[in-house]
């Protein structure tokens, strides 16, 4: 079986050692490095590629959002998936728009830690249930000052179309989705990839931009 490889960067050897214990007994999943620095984990990607990157905002020197930034350059086939103990809106917006796939607490619960591992090697984007409110507001205010993103009719989208953004809105996972709707986990990526081709969006976040827009959910 293939592993999801893992690299852990945070400044805290405690944390490290935690997560990596987590993670340890997994089959699927394997820890293959740490770095406490960004400076230490570019020096780290020189001897070794990890899939994910599972990784801290606050970091000295540079931080974690200048990080993903820079290996969306030099590293994009790296995903990465911030575990931070920082959720207020302008984290969790910043690190979406420098390139992260993830954003989780660092007291997540460990069964929607894996979770989101497996959904962002996929190529998912993720936010943890948790601080999805948080997310949503955040997208509102936004959205409400002002946006470049081109909104089509919703009529364009078909009542299953329309369920599944208000689940992805509503900060549920893909298997909730699957399972709300009585439908395969590959079907609700179907239609996310067919809703995101109509609307001409990118990603999961402006179809909250849409969703609020245009009525589908209410804050």
């Amino acid at each position: 079986m293939k592993k999801i490889k893992i690299v852990l960067v945070d400044d805290h050897n405690i944390v490290r050692d935690g997560f990596k214990n987590l993670l340890m007994n997994l089959t699927d999943i394997k820890v293959i490095g740490e770095a406490s620095t960004g400076g230490d984990l570019f020096n780290l990607l020189k001897k070794i590629i990890p899939d994910i990157l599972l990784m801290d905002i606050t970091l000295p020197n540079m931080n974690g959002i200048a990080i993903t930034e820079k290996l969306r350059i030099d590293y994009p086939d790296i995903k990465v998936i911030m575990l931070t103990a920082n959720v207020d809106d302008e984290s969790v917006f910043d690190s979406f728009k420098a390139g992260a796939l993830g954003y989780l607490p660092k007291n997540i619960q460990f069964d929607e830690l894996v979770e989101a591992i497996r959904s962002v090697y996929e190529g998912n984007e993720y936010i943890a249930r948790s601080i999805s409110d948080v997310v949503l507001k955040n997208y509102f205010n936004r959205n409400k000052i002002g946006g470049n993103i081109h909104f089509r009719s919703k009529q364009e989208l078909t009542k299953r179309e329309l369920q599944v953004i208000e689940s992805f809105a509503g900060g549920f996972s893909y298997k909730e989705i699957a399972d709300q709707l009585n439908i395969s986990i590959h079907t609700v990526e179907s239609h996310k990839k067919n809703i995101l081709e109509k609307l001409e969006l990118n990603s999961i976040v402006d179809l909250v931009k849409y969703a609020i827009k245009h009525g589908i959910i209410n804050l």
